[in-house]
């Protein structure tokens, strides 16, 4: 059986899957933007973005909220703590092979000749 938190881990990898979403992200890094502007910096219809924000407000990486008119997309980077917690055990390992390395050349100096 599939845990509440496992599903929401699994929504914030769903939506940052597709270039689009994350290009999303990188744009609402710089703070709140309309979902016009957002859907301006791509060639796909607004329809297709609003599909997209949908999704990453489903898994709780946007929020929104009416301004007069517009509605305004701000990014939450809370749920981003979930790719950070599964990158850290890959993170060791990398660091444990780039010591490895390194520890090799320091005792082997000739090994690359």
């Amino acid at each position: 059986m599939v845990t509440v938190k496992r599903k929401d881990e699994a929504a914030v990898f769903r939506a940052i899957a597709d270039p689009t979403r994350r290009e999303i992200l990188g744009l609402l890094r710089h703070g709140s933007r309309p979902v016009g502007d957002i859907a301006s910096n791509f060639r796909t219809s607004r329809p297709a973005i609003s599909r997209h924000l949908r999704l990453l407000r489903s898994a709780g990486l946007v929020t929104t909220r009416k301004q007069g008119t517009v509605r305004m997309c701000q990014l939450n980077p809370r749920p981003l703590r979930t790719v950070k917690d599964w990158l850290h055990d890959y993170e060791i390992l990398w660091d444990q092979a780039l010591n490895n390395l390194k520890k090799f050349v320091e005792e082997n100096p000739y090994a690359s000749d």
